[in-house]
C-alpha cells in the first residue's frame, strides 16, 4: 500500500474541500474508474451510495458525471449502509460499487470505498490500474455512448430482506427491548426496519441526520447516550452502529460494554457448538489475548493479521475460514455475506443467544478480557518503531518478563504521525508500567 499515491488501507479518506477530497478530483476518479470497470461490448453500469453527510451530494454528482463521461451507465442509492452497496452490487451484476463515506469520522471528512463485481474491496492491483488512469488527461467518450443516470428507489427494501435473509426463517427477537443507535448515519432508515420486522421492541437514538450530526456524539464510538438509555429502559440490548453501518458495538442491560472481539467469540463458540464453524477465527494485532486464550481452551484455531479488515478478510480467503473481525466491532461473517457488516454481525450475536437459549451476558463472559493498555507517541515522522535497535531491546526485555501471559505490540499509525504503544497482561498495573517505560524510550526519554 506504500506505493499507492491516495488509496489507503480502506479506499480514499480525508478533509472535505482539501486535495484530494474535492469535487474536480471525483469527477477525474469516477472517470478513471469508469476506464478500469467497463468493458467492451457490454453495457456497463456501476451503482454508487453514500452515508448521510452533507458532502455526499456533492461527490455523488461529480462521480455520476466522471462515470458518464466514460460511458458507464450509473445507478444511485441514496444513502445506504456501506454493507448494503457490496451487497446491491453482487445483485445487480454490476461492474462496480462505490460508497461515499469517511465511516466513523465527523461530517467534515469524507471518503471514496470501491467494492468488485463479487461485494469485496478491490485488489492492489485494480487500486493501482485506477491510479494509473488518474495520470491522464480525461478523454469523454462520444455523445452516443455517454453513461445514463438513474435513481434505484427499492434499494432499502432490498436490503432489509437480505439482512433478515441471514438468519433462520423461526428466528425472532419477539419480547427483546432493544434500543439503537444509528450514529444519525447510513443505516438510519433500515435498522430499525429490520429488528422491528424480527419482533423486538425498538427504541432509536442518532437516526435523525441533518447532514452535519453523523457520528457526534452517537454511534459506536460514543457509547454515553445509549448506555443510558438501555439503563433508564431497563432494555434486554443496546446495538450502537457507526456512520456507514460496517461496524457495531453492543451494550450489556447493565451497562458494560461488549466490542467487536467479545462479539466475535460469542458467534465462534456458538457456530462452534452447533457444528457451523468452518475452520477458525482470524483477529488481528489489536484483539484482545483474552479471545485467543478463550479460543484455544475450546480448541478453535486463531490467527492474527495486521489492522485494517482487508487483511482479516485476506486471511479468512486464504484459510477458506468464514469468521473474523476488530475490537472495534468491524465484524467480517463471510457465509452470510462479502464485506464487514454492522447488522449483519449484530443479528448473528442476537441468533447466538437464541439458539442457545442464554443471554448474551452469559456467553460473553465464557472468556476473560486480558487488562489492555494503548499511548499513543506522537513523532515526527511515522516510522517502524522495531527498527530502532533501543526500541527493539527494550521490547525483548519486556516480552522475556511477561512470558506467556502477557504481550506487546508497537506500530506506527497507518494515518497519523504516531506510534502505538500496547500493553497486555493478566496485572493491569505491570501492564501501565511497562507502556509507560516503553513509550518512554520511543520518545528517547530514560526508561527509567
Amino acid at each position: 500500500m506504500s506505493e499507492r499515491k491516495y488509496f489507503g488501507t480502506d479506499g480514499i479518506r480525508g478533509r472535505v474541500g482539501s486535495a484530494p477530497i474535492t469535487p474536480d478530483f471525483m469527477l477525474k476518479l469516477g472517470w478513471a474508474a469508469g476506464q478500469v470497470f467497463k468493458q467492451d461490448g457490454q453495457r456497463n453500469r456501476v451503482i454508487i451510495g453514500k452515508d448521510t453527510r452533507l458532502s455526499g451530494y456533492m461527490f455523488e454528482s461529480a462521480l455520476e458525471a466522471g462515470l458518464s463521461a466514460a460511458g458507464v451507465d450509473v445507478s444511485l442509492l441514496g444513502p445506504m449502509p456501506t454493507p448494503a452497496i457490496a451487497y446491491l452490487t453482487r445483485t445487480f451484476r454490476a461492474s462496480a460499487g462505490i460508497v461515499i463515506s469517511a465511516s466513523h469520522n465527523p461530517h467534515y471528512d469524507n471518503g471514496i470505498k470501491f467494492f468488485s463485481p463479487q461485494g469485496t474491496k478491490l485488489n492492489d492491483s485494480v487500486e493501482a490500474e485506477i491510479e494509473a488512469w488518474l495520470e491522464r488527461e480525461i478523454d469523454v467518450c462520444a455523445p452516443g455512448e455517454l453513461g445514463k443516470a438513474s435513481r434505484v428507489d427499492d434499494a432499502p427494501g432490498r436490503y432489509v430482506e437480505f439482512c433478515k435473509s441471514t438468519v433462520p426463517n423461526d428466528f425472532t427477537l419477539e419480547g427483546k427491548r432493544i434500543v439503537l443507535d444509528c450514529a444519525h448515519g447510513a443505516t438510519y432508515h433500515v435498522a430499525p426496519k429490520v429488528f422491528r420486522e424480527l419482533g423486538a421492541s425498538v427504541t432509536v437514538l442518532g437516526a435523525s441526520p441533518d447532514g452535519l450530526n453523523i457520528n457526534l456524539k452517537v454511534g459506536s464510538t460514543h457509547l454515553d447516550t445509549l448506555r443510558e438509555k438501555v439503563l433508564e429502559g431497563n432494555a434486554d440490548l443496546g446495538i450502537a452502529f457507526d456512520g456507514d453501518g460496517d461496524r457495531v458495538l453492543m451494550i450489556d442491560r447493565d451497562g458494560s460494554v461488549i466490542d467487536g472481539d467479545e462479539l466475535m467469540f460469542i458467534i465462534a463458540a456458538q457456530r462452534q457448538i452447533e457444528g457451523r464453524l468452518k475452520g477458525g477465527v482470524v483477529g488481528t494485532l489489536m484483539t484482545n489475548l483474552g479471545v485467543e486464550l478463550a479460543l484455544k481452551e475450546k480448541g478453535i484455531p486463531f490467527e492474527r493479521a495486521k489492522v485494517g479488515d482487508r487483511y482479516v478478510m485476506e486471511r479468512l480467503v486464504a484459510n477458506g475460514w468464514h469468521l473474523g473481525g476488530e475490537g472495534s466491532g468491524h465484524l467480517v461473517v463471510r457465509d452470510c455475506t462479502s464485506t464487514g457488516d454492522g447488522i449483519v454481525s449484530a443479528l448473528q450475536v442476537l441468533l447466538a443467544s437464541w439458539s442457545s437459549g442464554r443471554s448474551i451476558t452469559e456467553l460473553r463472559h465464557e472468556m476473560t478480557r486480558l487488562p489492555q493498555v494503548l499511548i499513543n507517541v506522537r513523532v515526527d515522522q511515522r516510522f517502524d518503531p522495531l527498527s530502532r535497535p533501543d526500541i527493539a531491546e527494550a521490547v525483548a526485555v519486556a516480552e522475556k518478563e511477561m512470558g506467556a501471559t502477557g504481550r506487546v505490540l508497537l506500530r506506527a499509525s497507518g494515518t497519523e504521525p504516531l506510534i502505538r504503544v500496547m500493553t497486555e497482561g493478566q496485572d493491569e498495573a505491570e501492564m501501565h508500567r511497562w507502556a509507560k517505560k516503553l513509550a518512554d524510550v520511543v520518545k528517547g526519554s530514560p526508561a527509567g
